[in-house]
């Protein structure tokens, strides 16, 4: 979520070829929204989960948006880069309406500490967004507590993993896996338990991103703000307003007036991203296309 502020849920879940064989119709009558499916996991022949087709498919046919993951072994950004080719040979000729996710929580891995494993993140990450994905971090809040820094959490969209009844994480997070002992109909045993605060459909399909072509939402897509007062792509109107380098900067590197564009829906210290042309909202690589980060309160 971003900093408590109120906005819209959607209920997921997340599968992979451990919950079998399943019934999509009744998951999507019991309320279910979208699935994040795993696809892949480390690199070479034969890493792709079982059932990753047969559950797109699945989800797909009875109009269950759906995202993917791909689980980390990398212990070097080179290897990074080698999991995100292999994922995205699973991935190609599909659409996804939902962020394609970096799992990491091997544990072998942690002991490699904050700014290897933040390497590891950026080079995957990178790579998928080379190709045209929209990307996020999956991890426990211990991990993302312990192990990434500032730039993943500013860079990219995270997706929480704490079992708990409410969340304690306090940066921005999209996605929220909030159990791994739901149950959902059309599904034997236990299932994770995911919610989502933003409307990720209507930007995969604006942007052209995760196998979509750029276009416009359509008129049902939900597309209002995913923070309270600003949303991806708004024109906000400065009048000598402290532009900062980072989320955290202390002193501002300039003052600007004008017209600009909010960048994207991350609301991070009580700053957002701006940018100073239409085309540019989530570009990608940011450092290109944001021009700085500004106070939300002064836009208000």
């Amino acid at each position: 979520m971003m900093g408590g502020e109120f906005m819209s849920v959607y209920k997921g879940i997340d599968v992979s070829k451990w919950q079998g064989r399943i019934n999509w119709n009744l998951v999507k009558a019991d309320g279910i929204q979208f699935a994040m499916i795993r696809a892949t996991f480390g690199w070479g022949k034969g890493n792709t989960d079982i059932l990753f087709d047969i559950n797109y498919e699945g989800a797909k046919k009875v109009g269950i948006p759906v995202g993917a993951y791909h689980y980390s072994y990398a212990r070097t950004p080179e290897e990074a880069v080698k999991e995100a080719e292999y994922c995205h040979s699973a991935l190609k000729g599909k659409t996804f309406e939902y962020p394609i996710a970096y799992d990491m929580e091997e544990s072998g891995v942690a002991s490699l500490g904050r700014k290897k494993i933040s390497q590891i993140a950026k080079a995957f990450c990178e790579k998928m967004e080379s190709y045209g994905y929209y990307v996020c971090i999956y991890a426990n809040k211990h991990w993302l507590d312990n192990y990434f820094e500032d730039e993943i959490f500013e860079n990219y969209d995270i997706w929480l993993a704490q079992w708990t009844e409410k969340p304690t994480f306090d940066k921005p997070y999209g996605l929220w896996q909030k159990s791994s002992r739901g149950k959902v109909d059309g599904i034997n045993g236990y299932v994770d338990l995911n919610e989502a605060y933003k409307h990720y459909p209507s930007i995969m399909k604006l942007n052209g991103l995760n196998g979509y072509e750029k276009g416009k939402p359509s008129k049902q897509e939900n597309t209002k703000p995913v923070t309270k007062n600003f949303a991806a792509g708004e024109k906000v109107k400065l009048k000598n307003t402290k532009l900062y380098a980072t989320a955290t900067a202390s002193k501002e590197v300039n003052t600007i007036s004008g017209e600009y564009y909010i960048y994207d829906d991350k609301v991070m210290n009580n700053r957002m991203r701006i940018t100073n042309s239409k085309d540019k909202v989530f570009k990608r690589p940011v450092g290109q296309n944001v021009t700085g980060y500004v106070k939300k309160s002064e836009m208000e």
